[in-house]
């Protein structure tokens, strides 16, 4: 392999409920190829990011040809929105055959698109959508938790410069994430008391 050759970026864990906070993109040079990244309230720049949930919807909203949306909601009941249509054919597949409801990986880009009313909507336009099992969606909250955490745990270093842009372009406090993250838990400790012996 090249010394040259593009590397993948780390797909990053977040909950619905910040990544639909994140509303700002940016290109770290002008190079025309050059990733565009989400930068992420908790401080931290996402140009793939890894989520798991609940496939509870799955709709054609093409109007040509098929292009798919997928709503995900994670443990907190926040929603992610996956669209795939004829460039992501394996992923577009994958919403066509999946039953809601359905736990599901999905890896993807995060892509933001302006309203007529000038909200910015934040959705992901999947590379790959799988079926997962229930500890696998477990095991997701439980490592998206600790990676958030992380993130907050880095953001007051004055070295951090994603936590110096989220300052400057977000008016919000990234604090209120960990509630996100113990309200996750907390959902999987209830079903894990409800779950039958």
């Amino acid at each position: 392999m090249s010394a040259n050759a593009p590397t993948r970026e780390v797909a990053r864990r977040v909950f619905a409920a910040e990544f639909n906070d994140a509303t700002y993109t940016f290109k770290e040079s002008d190079d025309d190829r050059a990733p565009v990244y989400l930068l992420l309230p908790t401080g931290e720049r996402a140009n793939r990011v890894f989520v798991v949930g609940t496939l509870t919807e799955t709709e054609d909203v093409g109007e040509d040809s098929e292009y798919w949306q997928g709503r995900i909601v994670d443990p907190n009941g926040d929603t992610f929105y996956v669209y795939a249509g004829q460039y992501q054919p394996d992923a577009a597949a994958a919403l066509r055959d999946l039953e809601p409801p359905a736990y599901v990986a999905v890896v993807g880009k995060p892509r933001t698109y302006e309203t007529d009313d000038g909200e910015i909507n934040v959705s992901i336009r999947p590379e790959s959508i799988s079926a997962v099992t229930a500890a696998v969606r477990n095991r997701w909250v439980v490592e998206t938790a600790e990676r958030t955490l992380d993130r907050l745990a880095a953001f007051d270093d004055e070295a951090n410069e994603y936590a110096r842009m989220v300052e400057d372009e977000y008016d919000l406090d990234p604090h209120q994430y960990r509630d996100t993250v113990v309200a996750a838990l907390e959902s999987l400790e209830a079903e894990t008391e409800e779950a039958p012996v």
